[in-house]
């Protein structure tokens, strides 16, 4: 007994020991801290060149903007508030560069659930950009999201509205310069939406497949001539399903990505910003449709900066110089400029007249900076002051109409300082959920397989006297997997859910497909699973595990001599009236599936679906027959059971 005890503790020791490694070995990988001094080694030994002063030169900024979703349903004000956003703010920021990154429609149907293009959407987006004129005063490029490619055939189809009514009006990943008196800045888009583009929801993730990796890496190659190299795309690289050598490490020679598609996670995650390993920064910006977000970002002396923004909070403040020590990418960027900087430098926009521009560096008050030229505010600085250490930078800037607005971040002058983003971003950010929501998917289907096969030829121990909880749920899974039938049912039902078609339907509009776990096939064309696996996860924890579950209690109830009644009559309320509640709710799950296939892929998929409405069927006539049928080997184990508690 001693023994046995030790053998526990020595178990459990090394399990929590295992464990922790495993949790230090994660948290290790998304930090990202201790970064810098590894990044700073890596490149830009070398920063000579002009440093940051009073005068407005070696500096542009720009903005961005992201999931636009205009929609003819839903939400007027998001189109008025866009006008007026290109009408005043713009024209207030007045920035070289306008980045719309995705979505820029809605492309759902009035039900919410159904998808499709509609021109109304793009006429109307089109018309904003037209009437506004920023087209004539600012470098426009909009580009497409998931959105912007529902139920799209093919680039030649006349629902293609992107290439009629959008200010780029070309698909594919390309190269952008922009040129100023001080050198060349590149921006290239990832595009990875789909082609052909199933209707939603099978197109949350993008794909990157080999060619367009060539061709990315070919423009990746073009921008090492530029001062500085921005990426950005519609979906953040961890919803991005990439070729070798991946989409974080093409893009590893860029100052930062920035994404969008996340709409802030519906608020839970109002910040999505992380750093790859390689050093870029990635900046996943919230959504327009509803929390009016948009960002200013800046080269000032090839150092990057940005602030995210809500619309119409005047004033908009961004601090250049110097920058956040947490969002610095030593490999690309030229950090010791900031030590022989002699000012501060500040871009401040509203739309009243700039009053006052407050500068406090940790708790000293520093004065008022003055106007430089245009949004540029400036006070000179000495830098030797703030050699070591973190310190923390704060502005305050009111206007006219007595608005006010405060912005601060930490910065460092060292290079070995270890500052970290916070880890759920990270995960959220650097993690390909595909690969492991297929890791999780296949585990799933085969510890249920292992588990059914083990249980099949295993020899049934002898049951000796009362039982526990954990006998009784291994004398029922024992009893399911000797009776043929509902074996070989549960058996059949997952494998049939990780290799069998789940459903074939209108996954384009004229257009028919089948939808697998592992991908999806439409026109001809093979698109990688990604969201399938989430599906089924789901399918798996949420019906298939919980079916097996409640026929293996079945069985135990139909074991000591219950029938479907009579079970409800004798049981204890306290343990049945949950588990039907469950089994309802599980139930109504897969009945509401088969209803959301039919408005997403129509009436066909409904019906042609093995792994929807013809397993509710299924379920229905399985749960009807584990109270009903009679075996020998049945009658055998109610005769066991009964004996070994009357023991």
């Amino acid at each position: 007994m001693v023994a046995q005890r030790c053998r526990v503790r020595m178990l459990k020791l090394v399990g929590g020991l295992l464990l922790a490694g495993l949790l230090t070995h994660i948290l290790s990988w998304y930090s990202t801290a201790g970064r810098r001094a590894h990044l700073q080694r890596r490149h830009f030994i070398n920063d000579r060149g002009p440093v940051p002063g009073a005068e407005l030169n070696n500096l542009f900024w720009a903005v961005q903007v992201t999931d636009l979703h205009v929609s003819k349903f839903l939400d007027p004000a998001r189109v008025s508030e866009f006008e007026a956003f290109c009408n005043e703010s713009l024209s207030v920021i007045n920035p070289a560069l306008v980045l719309a990154t995705g979505d820029l429609t809605d492309a759902k149907t009035k039900d919410r659930l159904g998808s499709d293009q509609f021109e109304d959407e793009w006429k109307v987006y089109n018309s904003v950009l037209k009437k506004s004129g920023i087209l004539k005063r600012a470098k426009w490029i909009d580009i497409r999201g998931n959105h912007d490619s529902f139920n799209i055939p093919d680039l030649r189809s006349m629902k293609n509205f992107y290439r009629k009514y959008s200010a780029w009006q070309k698909e594919g990943s390309f190269h952008y310069v922009h040129n100023t008196p001080f050198g060349n800045y590149s921006f290239i888009c990832v595009d990875a939406t789909l082609t052909p583009g199933p209707k939603r929801p099978y197109n949350f993730f993008g794909i990157i497949d080999k060619n367009q990796m060539h061709t990315l890496s070919r423009l990746a190659m073009e921008s090492l001539y530029s001062n500085q190299t921005v990426w950005f795309g519609h979906y953040p690289t961890s919803t991005i399903v990439s070729a070798s050598p991946g989409v974080r490490a093409v893009m590893s020679s860029a100052v930062a990505y920035m994404c969008g598609h996340l709409h802030t996670l519906g608020g839970i995650a109002p910040t999505l910003h992380s750093q790859h390993t390689q050093g870029t920064l990635e900046l996943e910006l919230g959504d327009w449709m509803k929390n009016r977000r948009y960002r200013i970002f800046a080269f000032d002396h090839n150092l990057f900066s940005f602030v995210d923004l809500v619309y119409n909070e005047w004033p908009a403040i961004l601090i250049t110089n110097p920058k956040s020590a947490l969002y610095t990418n030593p490999a690309q960027e030229p950090t010791r400029r900031i030590l022989h900087s002699t000012h501060i430098r500040i871009l401040a926009f509203s739309t009243s007249p700039i009053t006052s521009v407050h500068v406090k560096i940790d708790e000293t008050d520093l004065g008022e900076a003055s106007l430089s030229s245009g949004p540029l505010y400036t006070l000179k600085w000495n830098p030797d002051n703030y050699q070591t250490g973190i310190h923390k930078i704060t502005v305050v800037v009111q206007d006219a109409k007595g608005r006010s607005q405060t912005r601060s971040h930490l910065f460092s002058l060292e290079d070995n300082i270890s500052l970290s983003f916070s880890l759920i971003p990270s995960l959220i950010l650097l993690t390909d959920h595909y690969i492991l929501a297929q890791v999780l998917f296949f585990l799933l289907v085969l510890s249920q397989i292992i588990l059914l096969i083990i249980f099949r030829y295993k020899r049934r121990p002898s049951l000796r006297g009362p039982q526990g909880f954990i006998g009784l749920t291994s004398f029922s899974v024992h009893v399911l997997c000797k009776t043929n039938l509902f074996y070989y049912s549960v058996l059949l039902l997952t494998i049939y859910t990780a290799v069998g078609p789940w459903f074939v339907g209108e996954i384009i509009d004229g257009h028919v497909g089948v939808c697998f776990a592992f991908g999806v096939i439409v026109g001809g064309n093979f698109t990688q699973g990604s969201l399938t696996y989430f599906v089924g996860i789901t399918q798996m924890v949420f019906f298939n595990i919980p079916m097996m579950a409640y026929l293996c209690w079945c069985l135990l109830l139909r074991c000591k001599g219950h029938g479907f009644c009579s079970h409800i009559r004798h049981s204890r309320k306290i343990v049945c009236l949950p588990i039907y509640l469950f089994l309802i709710m599980v139930f109504a799950w897969q009945v509401y599936s088969c209803v959301f296939l039919a408005l997403t892929y129509g009436t066909l998929a409904a019906f042609l679906s093995p792994m929807k409405l013809w397993l509710v069927v299924a379920t229905v006539v399985m749960g009807r027959k584990v109270w009903r049928f009679s075996t020998p080997e049945l009658r055998s184990y109610i005769i066991e059971l009964k004996n070994c508690q009357s023991s």
